[in-house]
């Protein structure tokens, strides 16, 4: 029996679902394509539509709104950068782009974005190095520039380099 509540429930009590909602509306703006299952995108997108609707007829006058529900860095992108893009559409900001079903649990998966896309163009992410061979010649040659160090600083002192066990042991008497 539903009693009374509107929407989906997704088995959290009234905070979770309002921080899980604000949480997925963060990140759609913030990265303006995220993924997840299609019942949570359903959800959340009346109210970033709505979001945007506020941001872009009211402009800076939507700041104190829309502050109440995100941080100033989310607003800041909402109100200067996403609804601009949107001021001749008149609503259906964002799209659902269906991708099948996981394989875990077989939920719905989906993409929710925006439907305009942003004016910037983003820089082609580079090539993966790979950070175990990178490491590893870091790590000897490291090694190797600590030792010719050490032994360079001794050689100009006219002393030679003190071994471990000594400087171990030199602490120990300080102490």
């Amino acid at each position: 029996m539903r009693k009374k509540i509107f929407g989906r429930r997704f088995k959290r009590d009234i905070n979770q679902r309002k921080a899980l909602f604000r949480s997925l509306m963060r990140e759609l703006v913030l990265q303006e394509r995220i993924k997840t299952t299609e019942a949570k995108a359903k959800s959340i997108k009346s109210e970033i539509e709505k979001h945007v609707t506020r941001a872009k007829n009211q402009g800076e006058e939507a700041r104190v709104h829309l502050q109440k529900t995100f941080h100033q860095d989310v607003v800041d992108k909402l109100i200067k950068d996403i609804a601009p893009r949107f001021a001749q559409r008149p609503g259906g900001y964002t799209r659902i782009i269906r991708l099948g079903n996981r394989v875990k649990d077989d939920a719905s998966m989906v993409y929710i974005e925006f439907v305009e896309k942003s004016s910037i163009i983003e820089e082609p992410v580079s090539k993966k190095r790979n950070k175990k061979s990178d490491k590893k010649v870091d790590k000897k040659d490291d090694k190797v520039e600590s030792k010719v160090n050490v032994k360079e600083k001794a050689e100009k002192k006219g002393q030679a380099p003190k071994a471990k066990k000594q400087t171990k042991e030199v602490k120990k008497e300080d102490k």
